[in-house]
């Protein structure tokens, strides 16, 4: 029975068949090198910035295909899943020099823009090789749970990298035409949604296609909360950035003062006021800003700022979590990744799985996010999904919501 607060798009992600994954792949790769072109078209030679939050696209590119050949045609354990020895030895990969090129936990992140990578075409090429060897091995993997787990490990991953493409276009004034991708109008906000007291089953079921990091379900006991049905709008922000907020240290934290005087920041990312009226960069212009819309692309110490003037707090994640998933008709989520009171940190009897790389190295105390944005693909919208980012993360398309303090 499908869970009504499961988008169907992540249930076919996470349990669907060999052929639902050999769909999703071409679709995935399809919206892959859509936005690459937009690159192509817009930046001379590809170049951009060697700055913390961006990285090369041609580099991206080889390494999504890269990712994708190493953990399906190269791996020799492939049918054993998430039990799968990473150091067993592995098949050799289409381009001989592709690990020195695109393994991103061997290639550091500033060593990318000195790199002598393949050409466009010749990038585009592997790319296509490298899928059609995937979707030639899944039929032998359809109906074994194991057996399909790479494939949606690399699926999964893939969408990843394309939310990542985007907030670098919005960053770098990349215009991206693509409906799907722009952010849509909110309603006013409803009546907040009260949860009583009760004790909630953090974190997912192993069952079909599961994040190491979402494993193993813990019984929590949750006091009263009362959270936002939805995100907050611009129209909810604003009036904190209009009466001096960025102005006034009493309304931040420690490490969000520092950070505000870091960067001088006197508005969120994105935005520019003009007499009475904001004005929002996207597609490479400045527009009208839409009150409506989520307010996106703020830091955590943004986040914690506007909750302590409007006299609110964030949620943890086990809140998120427990609304997104009793409350699926009235707790609105997927306008805008948000930002979590919960750290990063491995669930008890945490294991990781073969791609060491993924959460392991991240459990430093960044915060989690939940949810979704309106550039995240819709195979990822899982309601016990764990995004992590840095606190000072703007470029994300990352928002919140607030619960009533105690």
């Amino acid at each position: 029975m499908h869970d009504a607060s499961v988008p169907r798009a992540a249930t076919l992600a996470r349990q669907g068949s060999a052929a639902d994954l050999a769909a999703a792949l071409a679709a995935s790769r399809a919206d892959t090198l859509a936005t690459f072109s937009a690159f192509a078209q817009a930046l001379p030679g590809l170049e951009v910035p060697l700055r913390q939050d961006l990285n090369p696209p041609l580099w991206e590119l080889g390494h999504v295909g890269w990712f994708q050949e190493r953990w399906t045609a190269r791996v020799s354990q492939r049918a054993l899943g998430c039990q799968a020895d990473p150091d067993a030895p592995l098949a050799s990969p289409l381009r001989p020099d592709a690990d020195a090129l695109y393994d991103s936990g061997r290639v550091g992140h500033d060593a990318r823009w000195e790199l002598a990578l393949p050409s466009v075409g010749e990038t585009r090429s592997d790319l296509a090789h490298q899928l059609a060897a995937t979707l030639a091995l899944l039929p032998a993997a359809d109906g074994a749970a194991a057996a399909l787990y790479f494939f949606r490990l690399v699926l999964l991953h893939e969408d990843m990298h394309h939310e990542a493409a985007l907030y670098v276009a919005q960053s770098l004034g990349v215009a991206i035409d693509d409906a799907r991708w722009q952010a849509a109008p909110l309603p006013p906000p409803p009546a907040p949604l009260t949860l009583a007291a009760g004790e909630w089953q953090l974190g997912s079921e192993d069952k079909g296609f599961v994040f190491d990091n979402e494993l193993r379900r813990r019984p929590l006991a949750l006091g009263d909360t009362t959270i936002d049905a939805q995100v907050v709008r611009w129209a909810e922000f604003l009036p904190f950035v209009e009466q001096g907020g960025y102005g006034q240290d009493r309304w931040w934290t420690d490490d969000g003062l520092r950070w505000r005087m870091a960067v001088r920041a006197a508005a969120p990312r994105y935005l520019k006021r003009e007499g009475a009226s904001w004005l929002q960069w996207r597609h490479g212009r400045w527009r009208p800003l839409d009150r409506a819309e989520a307010a996106c692309h703020l830091t955590l110490h943004e986040a914690q700022a506007w909750c302590r003037w409007a006299g609110r707090r964030l949620p943890d994640e086990a809140e998120w979590e427990r609304a997104a998933v009793t409350a699926p008709g009235g707790f609105r989520w997927g306008d805008a990744w948000e930002w979590t009171a919960s750290p990063f940190t491995p669930y008890p009897g945490f294991r990781p799985h073969p791609y060491r790389d993924y959460s392991a190295p991240w459990f430093d105390g960044r915060p989690v996010l939940r949810g979704a944005s309106f550039m995240t693909q819709p195979r990822m919208r899982h309601p016990r999904y764990r995004n992590f980012f840095p606190a000072w993360r703007n470029d994300v398309s990352a928002g919140f919501r607030s619960c009533a303090l105690p």
